[in-house]
C-alpha cells in the first residue's frame, strides 16, 4: 500500500494529469493505452472479464471496506495507492465514486468482422459523442440482447471514464468495434446485416413490424440527439424505424429510444432465458485468473435499481 500526500506525485499521473487522448495513446505515447474504471462494481466486472489492471487508487477509509475485495483480486504486483478523501479529490478533480479508481490496459482493438461474425443483433452508434448517452446505450445493449456494438469514427470512445461508469460495465460485456470505411450502410451489408435506421420520415416502419422482428441478422442504427442520423444513412438503410408515441411527442432521448428498440428487436433465441430474477455483485476475491470464464458474472449483475447513474 503506497500512501499519497503530494498531488503532483508522478507515479499516479494517469489518474490526474493525463487527458483521455493521452491515456488512449499511452503514458509515453508508446501506444500502450490505458483507461480509467470508476467504482468497485465496475472494476469487479472488468477484472472478471480479463482486463489487466495497471494501478489502483482508493481512499484510505475504503481499503478495508468497498475496495477490500477488489484489492484482494488484483495481481500481487499491482500498485495500490491511497490517501485521504480531500487529497484524492484534489488530485483527480472530482470525488471518487465509492472511493476507488483503477487504471487498466486497453486491449488490442477488435475488427468489425470479428465482433459481427456470429452476431444476429448489432447496435450501431453513429456519431454519438455524448459520454453519458453512449454509456447508457452500452448498458442497454448488454442487458437487452444485442450481440455486438459498432461505432462510426468520431463516436465517443467506449473506454472514456464517464462512459464506462454509466455503462455499469456494459462496455466489458458486449463485443464492440469501430466500423471500417466511411460508408456505414455499405459496410453493414458487407458484414451480412440488414439495416434499420431509428429515425422519423414519411415511409417509416413501426418498431413492432414483423418484417423487422423476423430478420435473421439486423443492425439497428442510432444517431445524435441534435442532428439525428445523416440523411444518406437513412435513405440507404433497408428500413427506417419509428417508435409509436403519444400526446404529440415526436422524439426520445437517444439512449431511451435505443433501449426500447433493443428490447423489441432483441435476438429471439434468448427469449426462454431472458428473465433473471436476482441482482448480485460478482465475488472477485479469488479472481486471479481474470480470463477464467467461470468467474464471469451474469449480465444482470450490473443492473441493480439501487445503483442508478445520477449524472454527477
Amino acid at each position: 500500500m503506497l500512501y499519497i500526500s503530494d498531488i503532483h506525485d508522478e507515479r499516479i499521473q494517469m489518474f490526474a494529469h493525463m487527458t483521455e487522448t493521452q491515456l488512449r495513446h499511452g503514458q509515453n505515447g508508446d501506444g500502450n493505452g490505458l483507461f480509467i474504471v470508476e467504482s468497485p462494481k465496475v472494476i469487479a466486472v472488468a477484472l472478471a472479464h480479463g482486463y489487466r489492471p495497471e494501478a489502483l487508487l482508493c481512499e484510505q477509509r475504503h481499503i478495508h471496506g468497498d475496495a477490500a475485495e477488489i484489492i484482494a483480486a488484483l495481481p500481487q504486483d499491482t500498485p495500490v495507492y491511497t490517501g485521504d478523501r480531500n487529497t484524492l479529490a484534489a488530485l483527480t478533480g472530482y470525488t471518487l465514486t465509492r472511493g476507488v479508481l483503477c487504471a487498466m490496459r486497453r486491449p488490442a482493438p477488435r475488427s468489425d468482422v470479428e465482433v459481427c461474425r456470429d452476431a444476429r443483433r448489432v447496435a450501431v452508434i453513429d456519431g454519438v459523442c455524448d459520454t453519458t448517452n453512449t454509456g447508457a446505450i452500452f448498458r442497454s445493449a448488454a442487458a437487452l440482447g444485442m450481440d455486438a456494438v459498432l461505432l462510426t469514427p468520431g463516436s465517443c470512445d467506449p473506454f472514456n471514464r464517464r462512459c464506462v461508469r454509466v455503462s455499469m460495465g456494459g462496455v466489458f460485456l458486449v463485443p464492440w468495434a469501430y466500423i471500417q470505411g466511411n460508408d456505414t450502410i455499405a459496410r453493414l451489408h458487407q458484414l451480412g446485416l440488414d439495416t434499420a435506421a431509428l429515425a422519423l420520415r414519411g415511409n417509416d416502419t413501426a418498431l413492432d413490424d414483423p418484417r423487422l422482428t423476423l430478420r435473421q441478422r439486423l443492425a439497428l442504427i442510432v444517431g445524435t440527439e441534435g442532428e439525428g442520423l445523416d440523411p444518406k444513412v437513412i435513405n440507404a438503410a433497408d428500413f427506417t424505424v419509428r417508435i409509436p408515441m403519444h400526446r404529440g411527442a415526436d422524439s426520445l432521448n437517444v439512449a431511451a429510444a435505443a433501449a426500447i428498440a433493443f428490447w423489441q428487436l432483441r435476438n429471439r433465441d434468448i427469449r426462454n432465458g431472458e428473465s433473471s430474477p436476482g441482482f448480485y455483485i460478482p465475488d472477485v476475491s479469488a479472481v486471479h485468473d481474470a480470463g477464467n470464464a467461470d468467474a464471469s458474472p451474469r449480465l444482470t449483475d450490473l443492473y441493480s435499481t439501487n445503483d442508478t447513474y445520477t449524472g454527477k
